[in-house]
């Protein structure tokens, strides 16, 4: 009778833990989603990598350059196996995206990529803990992510490769001879540059980046992001100086957690990959904490 007595609390426990596990849900593996994120009367294109787990997770948005040909997705790759999202678009009038395209319209869309995930429905549904928030931009992106974070202090720190300073083009005390907004239009589109873009030319552009310099200056953001973890990587192709001078404006204005690193090599990093994404990896566990 005792036996028979231990044998049924036995297939019930057993039982139980069977009823347990198939109501339970398991964790969602890791997933690609291909995203439609609305900017300002456009729909902006582009990838979600989503970390496996229930989360919530911490998530990068990946802010490409110009106009984009390098996007970076092997950083988000490499956040994703590490536990984070990582959000990766095109901006209006780049690369299929309707719209014009223009510098400001490009700031103006990393704000809108950063409400996007603050948003509570939003966060729910991609696992995104939007107390851990942080932009990664890569030459005009670095501007990018500077600008977002100088506009939503919800964002928890930056990192800004090779970031390109769009408000100092015609800066007299960098440049002794200036460019003139023809040769500076010819120059950007140099390589291709403008066949993913869309409601632009290159003296369009060049008349920007004169007319609006203050606004287009990261150093004038120093104080809005100052207080935030900022890691600025930079390497040989000439923007050194410029972000140099930022990682300057930063402590000047308060900022006690900036990093710099730099790197032998070309503007797309190309022979530092692997060191690149560790020491990015490196800065998430150690800067952010």
């Amino acid at each position: 009778m005792k036996l028979l007595r231990v044998f049924s609390l036995a297939v019930l426990f057993a039982v139980s833990l069977g009823a347990q596990t198939a109501n339970s849900k398991p964790d969602p593996p890791a997933s690609t989603v291909q995203m439609l994120l609305p900017s300002h009367g456009s729909t902006l294109l582009g990838i979600f990598y989503l970390a496996a787990g229930a989360g919530p997770h911490p998530t990068a948005i990946i802010l490409h350059g110009f106009p984009g040909f390098e996007q970076n997705l092997d950083i988000a790759q490499a956040l994703r196996a590490d536990g984070w999202n990582a959000l990766a678009m095109h901006y209006r009038g780049s690369w299929g995206v309707k719209g014009d395209f223009s510098f400001q319209h490009a700031a103006e869309d990393a704000d809108a990529e950063v409400r996007f995930l603050l948003d509570p429905a939003n966060a729910q549904k991609y696992h995104v803990d939007p107390r851990h928030i942080i932009l990664i931009g890569h030459s005009m992106g670095g501007f990018m992510a500077a600008s977002a974070a100088a506009h939503n202090p919800q964002i928890v720190g930056a990192v800004l490769i090779s970031a390109w300073n769009l408000g100092r083009v015609y800066d007299s005390r960098r440049h002794p001879k200036l460019p003139t907004i023809e040769k500076e239009g010819r120059s950007l589109e140099n390589d291709g540059n403008l066949l993913p873009l869309a409601g632009t030319n290159g003296e369009a552009l060049a008349r920007e980046l004169r007319d609006h310099q203050h606004d287009l200056d990261f150093d004038n953001l120093a104080p809005a992001i100052a207080s935030r973890p900022v890691f600025i990587i930079t390497a040989n192709e000439g923007l050194a100086p410029a972000d140099h001078a930022l990682a300057e404006a930063l402590r000047k204005a308060g900022d006690t957690h900036v990093t710099e690193r730099h790197w032998d090599t070309d503007h797309s990093y190309s022979d530092k990959r692997a060191e690149l994404i560790q020491a990015i990896l490196n800065w998430t566990q150690s800067d952010l904490r």
